[in-house]
Formats: C-alpha cells, structure tokens, sequence
C-alpha cells in the first residue's frame, strides 16, 4: 500500500536542510584532541562568546515564534487531509474550502549563528552517517542470499525493448512509459541508473533505480502485491525456453518465488514494507530491478498500479504521463486527489496541501511551483525537453 509521500528521485530532488544542524566549526572541533580545543576555547574573546550567546538567543526567539506559525499551518494542513478523505469515502463532493489555500509560512529571521566555541554538548562525537546502498551492494546481496546474479541484458536497448513489450501488453501507452521516463530518468537514464550518481554524481541520494525509478521499498510491495503476476509470466517464458537457458530460467523462477514469499511475511502496509527493504534480503529483491526479465515487469507495475488505482475509482479517461507521474512520485490517494481536481481549483491550490511537511521542504520543485497547476505545468515542461534525449528516443523507437 503506497504511501502519501514525496520520494527523492531525478525528477524532484529532495535536499536535506536542517535548520538546527551543528555548525561546521562545531563538527570540526568534535573530532579534535581536547587539548587543541581547550586552546581554540581560549583563543576566543569574552566578547565574541557573548555576542554569539546573543545571537543564538535573538535566533532561538524568532525560530521559536517562527514554529508556532509553521505548526498551526501543517496541522491545518491534515485536518484538511482527513476531511477529504472522509468525504471522498462518503462520495461527498470536494470543495475549495476542504483545502489550505495559503502558501506555508517562510522564515525570515536570523540565521543560526555559528559557535565559535566548541561546547561540551556539541563536543561529542556524531555519529556516522548511514551509508545508502548502491547497485553493487543490491547485487552482491542477492549472490549471498539467494544465490543468484540477475540477468543483465546484452546494451541498454535490449532492455528498453524488453521493457516497452511487457508494458504495451499490460496497457501502458507509449506516451506516458516515454515522457515519465524522460521526467524520470532526464531523458538520458539506463536500466541500472540510481539517483544521485547519475552524470558522475558521487553518491547515491536515494535507492531509486532504473527508468521509473523504484525504491527498495517499491520492489519489496510489488513483488508482495503483484507477486502472482511475476511469477505467472515467468513460468509462461520458462516453458517456451529450452536448453541451458531453460535451466537458468528454473532457477531464476525458483528464486523470484522465494523473494516473493519473503515479501509476505509482514502486513501490505508501506511501512512495514520498509522495514525488510532496508535489510540484506530486502536489497537482493531490488536487484530484480535489473534482469531483463523481472525489471521491465517492476518498472511497468510501478507505473499500472496507479492506472489501476484511478479506474478503481472510477476514473476513466486515460491518465496524462504528468499526471501518472504525480501518482508515481506522491502515491496513488495524494497523486488522485490532485489528478480529479478541477482545472479551476488547480490554479488556486498550494501544492503543501499534498505533502507532509518535512518533504515539503525539502522539495524545492514543489516549493517554487507552489500551486497543482504549476507542478503539472513543470513536470509537462521537462517531460517536453527530455524527450528529445537519446535515450527517450531510443525508448520511444521501440514501443
């Protein structure tokens, strides 16, 4: 069950900023022997500490009275929330009145000034930051938990074929698996791309991989949600196989299986979901993301599961790649919320209303486009631009 979130991806970037972080010369001082702090401590003078303690003290009052504001807007924020969602299960009609429509406050006061002292509480050593995994890490968990190597296509166009057979088979149209691509991935992405060290970037920013970009978390709830599907196909393709590739196939269907199994062994929640992608089996199921059998089939579900979730609730025409796409990256209740919405209320709608706040935040798309209207203008924007890329296509060519 896909949550309402904003995740980090290509498409929007989401850029930590912690307003109360330790300051650089603090962190510096952590890691430095006691005796060259003491004398950093005493090289400073009486009154650049009172004045830092002054500032400090103007920057606490004004973030003090800064929160107060920002609290009451994002609570007003959910209980606009749960009122919507309790009228669209009661089939009541959504008005502008359900939804915020001021923007969230900004602060505008002092910055936190910086320490020139390191004190004691800022003395200690932070801890080390948790490391994201990367594509090799997905793969060598899978060689140790499963015993087994997904199958990497022969050039990228092997996969894209392979990816734009399954995906016009189960119902996506060239025109949103192509343009949420280009928004995706930038028009340029291959099938094992991550966010973050794409165009030699020098560390992932999140586990999101291939052309749709799917999390950890992604492939641990398809394969518990559409696991059958898998694994239905996968049996059809390994009684058409014959051979030493027959053999490869059993095994790779044996395996599928068993990831699919593990999968279910919690409740269809997100969180819970969460919980085994982020452990050495939950990593080797995400290398599934990059055979050529099983990947196209993830990257296409990622995609149809919103489709899916739209005609459930009676949403009939066809969805807009922009608007599949605020599906994909939002969830399908967050997403569908703002794909319903009349063209009228999208011009006067803050995108906040869909977010919690911390994803706000860091979400500065969201933050300079700040109304329904303008979010899918700029997602049809740089669908329009990066479609023109090779690699949208090449994508495009084999559809």
């Amino acid at each position: 069950m896909r949550p309402q979130l904003i995740r980090p991806g290509f498409g929007f970037v989401a850029l930590a900023l912690t307003a109360g972080a330790p300051s650089v010369l603090a962190r510096e001082a952590s890691v430095l022997p006691p005796t060259v702090a003491n004398a950093m401590a005493q090289a400073v003078s009486p009154q650049a500490i009172a004045d830092y303690r002054r500032k400090l003290q103007e920057y606490q009052e004004a973030r003090a009275a800064f929160e107060q504001d920002a609290g009451a807007y994002w609570d007003a924020i959910a209980d606009k929330r749960r009122t919507r969602n309790a009228k669209r299960r009661d089939r009541v009609q959504i008005t502008l009145d359900d939804y915020v429509l001021e923007q969230p406050p900004v602060y505008r006061g002092p910055k936190r000034p910086v320490n020139p002292v390191p004190e004691e509480e800022e003395g200690k050593p932070r801890p080390p930051r948790k490391e994201i995994p990367v594509v090799a890490d997905f793969v060598r968990a899978a060689a140790e938990q499963y015993q087994f190597t997904p199958q990497r296509p022969a050039n990228e166009v092997e996969f894209k074929r392979a990816y734009a057979r399954y995906a016009r088979a189960a119902g996506l149209t060239p025109e949103q698996a192509v343009r949420v691509y280009s928004f995706e991935t930038g028009g340029t992405g291959s099938y094992d791309v991550q966010s973050g060290i794409e165009h030699g970037g020098k560390r992932a920013i999140s586990t999101a991989v291939g052309y749709n970009q799917l999390l950890t978390t992604n492939t641990v709830e398809l394969m518990a949600e559409q696991g059958h599907e898998f694994v239905r196909e996968l049996t059809q393709r390994v009684a058409a196989t014959s051979g030493p590739a027959r053999k490869a196939m059993e095994h790779k269907l044996a395996v599928l299986k068993k990831m699919v199994a593990f999968t279910r062994t919690v409740p269809d929640d997100w969180s819970a979901h969460a919980r085994l992608a982020d452990t050495p089996q939950g990593w080797a199921c995400h290398a599934m993301v990059l055979d050529v059998d099983v990947g196209p089939m993830l990257q296409t579900h990622k995609l149809l599961t919103s489709v899916i979730f739209a005609r459930a609730k009676g949403y009939n025409r066809p969805l807009t790649a922009a608007e599949l796409e605020m599906m994909n990256l939002t969830g399908d209740g967050t997403g569908y919320d703002m794909v319903t919405m009349p063209q009228a209320m999208r011009d006067q709608v803050p995108t906040s209303n869909f977010f919690q706040r911390g994803g706000y935040e860091r979400n500065p798309v969201a933050v300079r486009h700040n109304t329904v209207a303008k979010l899918l203008a700029v997602t049809n924007e740089r669908m329009d631009y990066n479609s023109n890329k090779p690699g949208a296509k090449e994508l495009a060519s084999v559809f």
